[in-house]
């Protein structure tokens, strides 16, 4: 069976993905059934779009995939906690579940800043399981991070 360390490391490979370009290394993947229906990385440098992160661009890739906007049944796995933005997009497009490596306390909106993705006040809300691979994640971002005050 698989389990949720083996999506985290297809992101993980995502968020390599990112480092290749010069983008801060976070990566997702929304699976449904046991399959992958989306990929993302961070983008945002490359295509000079404030809402080209990893898990947005991820979601799109889904939905075009499935052909509708409700991702029901589908799991977001994803580096680095998502921020208010992402976590949004999460609740709008009614994914059932996030997982997701390091904690962001800066940015992150699913349990650090506060917990959009599951507010009782919202009309949908997700299961949220943190720390997956949580060493690998945060160490890809702190490496990423301190190669560029180096250079």
């Amino acid at each position: 069976m698989v389990d949720d360390a083996y999506w985290m490391g297809l992101a993980l490979a995502e968020a390599d993905r990112a480092a290749g370009i010069g983008e801060v290394p976070v990566g997702a993947v929304v699976v449904r059934s046991g399959e992958v229906i989306g990929r993302g990385h961070n983008r945002r440098e490359i295509d000079q779009d404030p809402f080209a992160h990893a898990e947005l661009l991820a979601l799109r890739e889904a939905v075009a995939r499935i052909g509708g906007w409700r991702l029901l049944g589908c799991e977001l796995f994803v580096t680095l906690e998502p921020c208010a933005m992402c976590a949004g997009a999460l609740v709008a497009s009614r994914v059932d579940r996030l997982v997701f490596g390091a904690w962001d306390p800066k940015a992150g909106f699913c349990g650090s800043l506060g917990n959009l993705v599951q507010d009782p006040r919202l009309n949908h809300r997700l299961a949220v399981t943190a720390g997956v691979r949580e060493a690998e994640c945060g160490g890809r971002l702190r490496e990423f991070f301190a190669a560029l005050r180096r250079g």
